[in-house]
């Protein structure tokens, strides 16, 4: 197979397999996506440090090693973007602050050396809001990210860059953080998939500050389901830098990506699932509404038992807010606060101000969420939901001011959908379910039990399978 830009549109899956069959070579793989990169990033900012020269020549290690029998591992020779947030070795590192623009880290994250280790060849950094605050890709050091479905459009946020460059071609593999929805929301509103893990499945990105701070999480951002398996495979397992990590080295996901990429299940028999249109009230904009309104008939297709449920989450409204507040104290306090952006100073004036009696109320408020939903989950297996309150919108609003008529109280209120749910310490996975008439992409969130992110991935896989608009490529790439 020749070298051409279509290479970079592969599935990681495929692109894997044709590599290490050496069908094509992880150099023609790497030129192609760095010609993508060339032709779109500045369309859509995704990549906001590229590092092409050292990308190639890992590439033609890579193809070295292959050509002397050596496989490195899983993803061997697949370049890959990092979000600007995870620290990465030689490569700058800015956290999306002008505190940190000309940062460079000595050291990999666990998440990066993982990837590394596996076979996997950097080629940038994407782009993301200061300190990830924020479901709006932007930031004084690199600009907006862009949607690369209507580029008037954000890509949603914290880790826009990286869904906007999976949509685009530019890489096949990206990872994510996740605390208020910060990986579901922009892999909703670029068509792209991402998966929320269960806390302590994959190391945490902020042990080294909050070890046992369970909100923050990382995880794979993709194409399709089958390439997020693979890419969990790689980075889930025990690390002994958290307290709060779980046994397990990802083998479980290894080989579910290989079962949903060459056999994706067409049928889901006797999967118990439930459908929330709100979440309990929460005002929804009525074509993300109408659009995720379509989910619980393809699970029916598909054999599952489907019941509309009155699912009252409102309880997480507080408790999200206040542990979110603590953090940002915690994690930012000592900065600068004079050159933070107007949303980190917020969070960390709510940090600041908060009492023993607002961090109590909020731990009874999450156990009395936890044990409520463990009842639920007695009852079903799935919970399915928007993940968006609203359509991606104009890229230079800095937030959503009013969902469906309702006016928001501040930039956090029109991600109640995913942040709730980040309060169940469970997988949550965005999966693309449809579009707008004007073209826009909505996603919809599938919520499995603590723990059940293998079944919540199947459940994603056989939705992805059955209505096909993950397939659907930007305009922009004609």
């Amino acid at each position: 197979m020749s070298s051409d830009t279509g290479l970079c549109d592969l599935t990681a899956v495929e692109a894997a397999r044709l590599v290490r069959e050496r069908h094509i070579t992880a150099a023609e793989l790497v030129e192609s996506c760095l010609r993508r990169i060339e032709r779109v990033n500045g369309t859509v900012n995704a990549i906001v440090t590229l590092v092409a020269d050292q990308a190639l020549a890992e590439a033609a290690k890579a193809d070295a090693d292959l050509a002397a029998g050596h496989l490195r591992g899983p993803l061997h020779g697949l370049p890959v973007a990092h979000k600007d947030l995870v620290d990465t070795a030689g490569i700058r590192t800015t956290y999306g602050s002008r505190l940190y623009e000309d940062h460079v880290p000595d050291r990999d994250a666990v998440i990066v050396r993982r990837m590394r280790a596996a076979g996997a060849i950097t080629v940038g950094k994407t782009n993301t809001p200061e300190f990830g605050t924020g479901s709006h890709t932007v930031n004084a050091v690199f600009g907006a990210t862009r949607n690369p479905y209507d580029t008037a459009r954000s890509a949603g946020g914290s880790s826009g860059g990286a869904a906007a460059a999976l949509a685009t071609g530019m890489v096949p593999l990206a990872d994510g953080s996740d605390m208020g929805g910060s990986l579901r929301n922009p892999a909703s509103f670029c068509n792209v998939t991402g998966l929320r893990p269960t806390p302590g499945l994959v190391p945490s990105p902020a042990a080294a500050t909050a070890a046992w701070y369970t909100l923050g999480v990382s995880g794979p951002m993709a194409r399709t389901v089958g390439d997020l398996a693979l890419l969990l495979g790689v980075i889930a397992g025990f690390d002994q830098s958290s307290p709060l990590t779980l046994p397990g080295d990802g083998s479980e996901f290894a080989a579910l990506s290989t079962g949903l990429s060459t056999a994706p299940p067409d049928g889901l028999a006797g999967l118990r699932v439930a459908w929330s249109p709100d979440l309990g009230g929460l005002p929804v904009d009525p074509d993300t509404a109408a659009i995720t309104a379509r989910a619980p008939a393809v699970f029916e297709r598909l054999g599952a038992r489907v019941e509309r449920v009155d699912l009252d989450l409102s309880a997480a409204d507080d408790a999200f807010r206040i542990y979110r507040a603590w953090y940002y104290a915690l994690a930012y306090g000592e900065l600068p606060q004079s050159e933070l952006a107007e949303n980190v100073r917020w969070n960390v004036t709510a940090g600041r101000a908060l009492t023993a009696a607002d961090v109590a109320r909020a731990e009874r408020l999450r156990t009395g969420l936890f044990r409520r939903m463990s009842a639920f989950w007695a009852n079903y297996d799935l919970l399915i939901a928007p993940v968006s309150q609203v359509p991606p919108f104009p890229v230079e609003q800095p937030h959503v001011a009013v969902v469906a008529g309702v006016p928001m109280p501040d930039y956090l209120a029109w991600m109640r959908s995913a942040y709730w749910i980040s309060v169940l310490h469970a997988p949550a996975a965005s999966v693309p379910c449809g579009f707008t008439p004007g073209g826009l992409p909505v996603g919809v969130q599938l919520v499995g039990r603590p723990y059940g992110d293998a079944g919540v991935l199947r459940a994603a896989a056989a939705f992805e399978a059955a209505t096909g608009h993950a397939a659907r490529r930007p305009p922009l790439l004609g």
